[in-house]
This record gives C-alpha cells, sequence and structure tokens, in this order.
C-alpha cells in the first residue's frame, strides 16, 4: 500500500512467515525530519511572547502574537531546543549503546538555566546522585513536570516508524530528570513523531503515541478522554479545554506530585488539542495549543513539530520553511541547523538498522529505509505520588571526576569582587540574571544574587579575624524583589547567628531590610562568616545586597 510522497507500507515474506514492513525514502524521511524541527522552533517563537501569562484560563483571541517570518529566527535560545541536542550529542560522540551514567555526566556538564524538574535533576547529578535516582520522588520534588516531554521530540525524530526507540531514549535521558507520568510523557511524545512519518492523521499519531506508554497511567488517561472528547465534538475545542481544566486541574486526585501549572499532564492535553481540533492546518494547530494558556510556547512547539512531520519541510507554508539562519548555533550546542539535520539523519541510519530494518536502494537508485513494524513495549509503571525503592545509584570518584560544571554564572565571582573585595560566592542560580547593578532601588553598587534550587541557597562568605577586645558587628542592607520574598540566613563559626524574612512585610525604606548582627562572642577567632539568600516559595527569589560590612569599636 502507497501513502505516497515515497512513503509506503508492504509485506515481506521471510523464513515463511509474512514480516510487515515499512517503506520511506531517505530524501523523504529527510524532508520530514527538518519539517519536524521547523514545527518545534515556529510553536515556540510564536507562543514565547505568551509563556505562562495565562494560567487556568484560555488566552483571548486578540492577545494572540501574530506571526511574523522573521519570528523564525528567535528560537535559537530556547530550553525547548537546546536541552534535547544535549542528548543527541551524547548519542553522536558516545553511540546508540551510550550509557545512561554517561547521559547524566554529559547533562550534569551543559551550562544552560534550567527549571523545574530538569534542574533538580542535574542538580542531583552534580551532587553525585546518578541516574536512575536523580529523577526519583525521593530526590526530585517535581517529577511529573512537563520537563521531558517538551524535550523528546529528538527521539522520534532520528527513530522513523520505531516507537520503541522513543521508549528506550526516554528511559535513559527522561530519566535524568523525570519518573511516572512526566517519563511516559515525552515517551509519548516521541512515539507520535515516530508514526508521523507514515501517517497523516492525527487521531491516529494520538493513538499510535498511546500504545507506548502504560495504559494504567493518569498520562494515558488523559489522553483516551482527549481522544474521547475530540469524538464526542470534533469542533469545539473550548468545550475540551473546560472538561480538561475541571479534571486535570481542579480535580485533586490528577495533582499529586504537580508542580500546578507545570504538571505534564494538562500540558500534554494542550498540545493534543492543538493537534485534534487543528484539523491538520498548521496555524489553527499552533494557536490553540498556545491559547489554552499555561506553557504556551513549549506546548505549540510540540503540537506543530508532530504536524510539520507529516507534511514535510518542503510542503510547508512559504512562512515558516523560509528565512532561517542556517549559520546560527543553537545555544549552548554544537548544532547549526544543517548540522542538526546531518546528525539526525545519521542516527536514525543507525537505528534502523539496529531495530532489524535496512537500508536499499530503489529502482531509480534512490536510497529507502526498509523499516519493520513491531508492537511497542511500554516501560513499568511508576506513581510519582507513591514510587517505588530507590536504586542506591551514586556516580563513582571517577564519573565524579568528569562532571566540570560551575555552579555560579559567568563573571560572578567578578562581580563579587567588585561589590565588595574580600567576598566569594557559592551555588548561586541562574534565574533573574545574577550580578551587579550599578543601581537599585535607590541605592548604588548593588549586587543581585539567586538560589541555586528550590533548595539550596545562594551563599556569600568570608573568612574574617574577629578582634579581641572590641565590640565587631556585621552590617547588612538586603532587599528584595517587588514580586517576591526569601529568607536572609547568617551563619558563623558553625553557628546560625540570624533567620529573618525579607519581604514587603519586613523591610522599610523601599525594598530593604537593615540588620546588625553581633560577632563579639567570637572575639579572638578565625571563623567563616555566611551570608545565605535561602529560597522559601521559590517565586522571585533574588537577593539584592547594598552593605555587607564589619566594623569594631
Amino acid at each position: 500500500m502507497s501513502l505516497g510522497l515515497g512513503v509506503s507500507v508492504l509485506a515481506v515474506v521471510s523464513a515463511g512467515a509474512a514480516e510487515q514492513h515499512r517503506t520511506l525514502t531517505v530524501r523523504e524521511y529527510r524532508d520530514r525530519m527538518k519539517g519536524g524541527w521547523i514545527g518545534q522552533i515556529a510553536g515556540v517563537s510564536w507562543g514565547a511572547p505568551t509563556e505562562f501569562k495565562w494560567k487556568d484560563e484560555i488566552i483571548p483571541e486578540d492577545k494572540m502574537p501574530l506571526w511574523r517570518p522573521e519570528m523564525i529566527n528567535h528560537a535559537f535560545g530556547q530550553d525547548d531546543l537546546y536541552v534535547e541536542m544535549t542528548f543527541l550529542r551524547t548519542l553522536e560522540e558516545y553511540g546508540l549503546g551510550a550509557s545512561i551514567r554517561q547521559a547524566g555526566i554529559d547533562f550534569a556538564n551543559s551550562g544552560y538555566p534550567l527549571w523545574c524538574a530538569n534542574r533538580a535533576g542535574r542538580t542531583n547529578l552534580r551532587r553525585g546522585i546518578a541516574p536512575p535516582d536523580s529523577s526519583h520522588p525521593q530526590f526530585n520534588r517535581c517529577p511529573n513536570d512537563i520537563d521531558y516531554q517538551i524535550e523528546a521530540d529528538y527521539s522520534g525524530l532520528i527513530a522513523p516508524g520505531l516507537p520503541q526507540v522513543a521508549i528506550d531514549l526516554g528511559e535513559k535521558f527522561g530519566r535524568l530528570m523525570n519518573y511516572g507520568d512526566g517519563m511516559y510523557a515525552g515517551q509519548f511524545m516521541g512515539a507520535m513523531y515516530a508514526e508521523a512519518f507514515f501517517e497523516s492523521d492525527p487521531v491516529r499519531i494520538v493513538e499510535a503515541g498511546l500504545r507506548a506508554i502504560p495504559a494504567a497511567s493518569q498520562y494515558a488517561e488523559m489522553v483516551r478522554d482527549l481522544l474521547a472528547w475530540h469524538r464526542a465534538d470534533p469542533n469545539d475545542w473550548q468545550k475540551a479545554w473546560g472538561l480538561c481544566q475541571r479534571k486535570y486541574r481542579e480535580d485533586p486526585g490528577y495533582q499529586r506530585a504537580s508542580n500546578g501549572g507545570i504538571d505534564c499532564k494538562i500540558n500534554g492535553a494542550y498540545v493534543l488539542l492543538g493537534l485534534l481540533y487543528g484539523n491538520r492546518d498548521a496555524d489553527r494547530t499552533i494557536v490553540i495549543s498556545c491559547r489554552a494558556g499555561q506553557d504556551s510556547d513549549c506546548n505549540p512547539s510540540s503540537s506543530a513539530g508532530v504536524l510539520f512531520t507529516t507534511m514535510g519541510f518542503s510542503r510547508l507554508p512559504a512562512r515558516f520553511n523560509t528565512g532561517l539562519d542556517e549559520e546560527k548555533e543553537f545555544s549552548h550546542t554544537a548544532y547549526n541547523f544543517p548540522r542538526l539535520i546531518e546528525v539526525c539523519e545519521k542516527l536514525a541510519r543507525s537505528y534502523v538498522t539496529r531495530h532489524g530494518g535496512r537500508v536499499e536502494r530503489g529502482a531509480s537508485g534512490e536510497e529507502v529505509f526498509v523499516i519493520p513494524v513491531s508492537e511497542p513495549k511500554p516501560s513499568r509503571l511508576e506513581l510519582s505520588w507513591a514510587p517505588g525503592p530507590i536504586a542506591g545509584s551514586r556516580f563513582t570518584p571517577e564519573e565524579m571526576a568528569q562532571i566540570r560544571y560551575t555552579a555560579t554564572p559567568a563573571g560572578m565571582k567578578e562581580a563579587v569582587e567588585r561589590w565588595s573585595a574580600g567576598w566569594e560566592i557559592v551555588d548561586c542560580g541562574q534565574d533573574m540574571d545574577p550580578g551587579l547593578r550599578a543601581e537599585w532601588g535607590g541605592k548604588k553598587n548593588v549586587l543581585c544574587t539567586h538560589p541555586l534550587d528550590q533548595t539550596t541557597g545562594c551563599v556569600l562568605r568570608r573568612t574574617v579575624d574577629v578582634p579581641s577586645g572590641r565590640k565587631t558587628a556585621l552590617r547588612l542592607v538586603v532587599g528584595h524583589d517587588p514580586q517576591g520574598d526569601f529568607e536572609l540566613r547568617v551563619r558563623a563559626g558553625g553557628q546560625e547567628l540570624l533567620r529573618k524574612p525579607v519581604s514587603a512585610a519586613t523591610c522599610t525604606d523601599g525594598h530593604w531590610l537593615a540588620a546588625e548582627v553581633d560577632l563579639t562572642a567570637f572575639a579572638g577567632r578565625t571563623i567563616r562568616l555566611e551570608l545565605v539568600n535561602q529560597p522559601t516559595g521559590w517565586s522571585y527569589e533574588a537577593a539584592y545586597w547594598a552593605e555587607a560590612s564589619i566594623g569594631s569599636e
């Protein structure tokens, strides 16, 4: 049976038994794979101005940005793209047999900013907690977050017609940061991409993805619901959005192990709203997934990626497939667009042959993938709110020596030195653009810091010789962001001397808190003094340090 455009399904008789294969010319594979990447790029670029600005509400139609062709170049710094390219790089450098531990080392060494499950997983890896424990709920507070869902596109784009590859890659790379539904979400996305090389009907593509994840998972339940709601009313996506809201946002039974609007199930539902109700229209698919809200750049990136794979790069509207800067590299990667396409084709050739397929020459001399059809075997069922035991996996000293990251953003050490000589900084996160401010909140020469993650505070520290026979005190003037707060902790000589919230309720003179800490009890000693920017609710947790001086009298 021919599906046209270099795609067909045939039965091959081998050893007396009929074995079904699907064929895809390498040229057509390359075109569809390019389309999948462009779909991701277009979706995230179009939705980026709206990201998390509409939560639990539909974006009004008149607030939806208009697509401009030059926006195709706005995605080079998006985490929707550069994280999955880290995984591609591991496969390129270490081969298809790259271990999960090597994947963890490479992810730990990444230098880009991360959020949610990604950041928790990478922090665990950097602390020596090896996969699969790096994603286990015992060590990761947000295992059901959207992270691997937005990064799994690669796993289907390098595995045409091979959903098992998407499952296996989820067990290798999705395990670095996600557990249970969080990992299944990525396996589901990857399996949809794998099917999109051969199938154009969104319903059948979604059904193919569903077969790749545990049927008893809540994520699979969500997929079945979307299919049923679409079947009952294929024209009213906003009605389906309301059904999603009531079940997957308002019912606490579906919010367990959830990080609110970052949960994979509700955002996965919004991907499916675009795919199912978009009627294979590029613009409508993106707009619906975006207008659904929450992570409204990641979701249209996924739905457009799958849809554009079914279409192929050469058949996309010109407003999407022209104007891309093919020389520019994606942030924190080794890839520009041509190199990205090249490595994906190389890996696809390897996966096809590894999974029982082959590359043949057709009658015209054109290369053709011959790909066996087989049912996927989903991962075992896990529940993030009732997890199984940890594996007890830790990196060896030799492996830890390969993790060469710095937790301090580039230039931060120099900024601290310019702010006040003698201090050093550790565990500074990259959120909210930490660094030296010439002026902030009416004060000059202000140092901005941010906690490393939801549990790890940023620390300013120095060694202090406390003189004998004199009163010595630390004077602090520190501020908070108008939209957030944090907890100030002061430690000296191994003792905690101060713990105080820095918030609108505790600050005067705008956003500033003045505090004095007596150090006289340490007279005649050399002590380590630590100032901690400790996170509380993980929302705008930056600290703004206007003064940290030590005086004696």
